[in-house]
């Protein structure tokens, strides 16, 4: 029977094949998929799945943000034939589908030390049986070290290569001992390699992150001129780039690095969201933690309310964002907003879980008066904040376009814009990292995003804060 590959067609990894094993495939930047792509932006956490049926296959978006693309067609579910290109958003990685009838063969560093072992190993017949039981008792050793760092146990694997080896010296011929001991003594010259590397990066990365940390203090300051403040943000993005560099080398990669929890969420939102960013300004992060601790606290209620009876508002919420081809995860604006409640009412007007002003509304396609207001229906007025979404977000353009679609759906997209303009340079009016480090947004703006942000998090990590 043939085998189906998947075979990266972009970036660093072009040409590396992934065998599709199984009846389902998954593929998205999170540690759980059978194939995992964590160097791009527009990569979802679990962004498609390859299914098998009856020798054919099919492949389906998991709801990601940038979407599914078959030979430049974007698609929710399609059947895969032979060649047929796979892009996982607009300009993200690329692979090829291909089918073949070569054998698989396992490529990992312990197959490859046994087929490099000593001829004797190889030449007497009597001795196949154990150089078996060497290949299988390293690629147990290798598998359970892959699911320690699945798990995230990242210093399992010296533990579990030690095990490995000390069962194979009871195993062995008193002959073999000699190869073994030659392994331990090579697995420790690259351990200790390995150690001095990693404490390097981590001291360049230490270094770094002081850097930054000043520049984002420099930026705080009130009375910087327009050119301080560019200067100081480019120094900024050099920073970053330096860093970004750093994080893609594998023994970085491979090194636990301790994070706070709730900068990594916002970091893994952010590249959902299409405004990935290596350094959360500090204030961000502050209003951010602050909203978590309202939401553990005298919003609580708001927050159990709808990770409980009003979860099937939530969900409608979602499938209806999903289908409009927008981020699910925006359902907690309107918990922000409303709380999910009909009976509240703004000083402007606006009523519903969205809070729309009747004129909004009407805008929309709602109607508003007569005894009738559709604001109140959920599924209507969901309809009418994607369209009001979308339309912020392409007015927008690209970049940073989802958190300033956030920005304008609090503020309005005038005042944004007319804060935003202040800003003479236009790439700069469509970053939103930048506007926010600057104080380009309004004031209530830079509260708002943090506390829609803080409600996601909670809602993906529900028992990590205590719901």
């Amino acid at each position: 029977m043939a085998n189906a590959w998947l075979v990266r067609q972009s970036g660093l990894l072009a040409g590396k094949r992934y065998l599709v094993r199984g009846d389902v495939t998954r593929v998205g930047r999170g540690l759980d998929n059978d194939v995992v792509v964590d160097e791009a932006a527009t990569v979802s956490a679990h962004h498609l799945e390859i299914r098998r049926q009856n020798g054919s296959y099919k492949v389906s978006d998991l709801n990601s943000t940038n979407g599914t693309f078959i030979n430049g067609e974007r698609i929710t579910e399609a059947s895969l034939k032979a060649d047929a290109s796979i892009q996982m958003g607009a300009t993200g990685p690329a692979f090829a589908f291909v089918m073949d009838d070569l054998p698989t063969v396992d490529t990992e560093p312990a197959a490859t030390l046994i087929a490099k072992a000593p001829s004797f190993l190889r030449q007497e017949p009597t001795e196949i049986p154990i150089a078996r039981a060497h290949e299988q008792l390293l690629s147990r050793a290798i598998a359970r070290a892959r699911l320690a760092r699945r798990k995230g146990i990242g210093d399992q694997t010296m533990a579990i290569m030690r095990e490995m080896l000390h069962t194979a010296l009871h195993r062995t011929r008193r002959r073999f001992k000699k190869v073994i001991i030659a392994l331990v003594a090579m697995l420790i010259a690259v351990s200790a390699l390995g150690i001095w590397k990693i404490d390097s990066l981590r001291k360049e990365k230490r270094h770094i992150d002081a850097q930054i940390a000043t520049i984002e203090g420099l930026l705080q300051k009130a009375g910087l001129t327009d050119t301080e403040t560019d200067q100081l943000a480019e120094r900024l993005d050099q920073y970053e780039s330096q860093a970004r560099a750093l994080q893609t080398t594998l023994l970085y990669r491979v090194a636990p690095q301790p994070e706070d929890p709730v900068e990594v969420e916002i970091k893994r939102l952010m590249a959902e969201f299409g405004a990935e960013t290596y350094a959360v300004p500090p204030e961000f992060l502050e209003q951010v933690k602050r909203f978590v601790a309202r939401y553990q606290g005298s919003d609580r209620p708001h927050m159990v309310a709808a990770l409980g009876h009003a979860r099937r508002d939530v969900a409608t919420i979602q499938k209806i964002l999903r289908e409009a081809h927008l981020p699910q995860d925006l359902a907690y604006m309107a918990v922000v907003e409303s709380a999910l409640g009909s009976t509240n009412r703004s000083s402007a007007g606006a009523v519903g879980p969205w809070q729309f002003t009747p004129a909004t509304a009407r805008t929309y396609g709602l109607r508003v008066g007569q005894g009738i207001d559709e604001r109140l229906d959920i599924r209507k007025s969901t309809q009418a904040a994607c369209k009001l979404l979308r339309d912020l977000i392409l007015d927008f353009g690209a970049g940073s376009s989802v958190m300033l679609a956030l920005a304008a759906y609090n503020s309005g997209v005038t005042k944004v814009k007319q804060e935003i303009r202040k800003v003479s340079d236009p790439i700069k009016q469509r970053n939103f990292w930048y506007l926010y480090r600057v104080r380009a947004l309004p004031a209530e703006t830079r509260e708002y995003v943090p506390k829609v942000i803080a409600a996601i998090i909670i809602a993906r990590n529900p028992a990590e804060f205590g719901f």
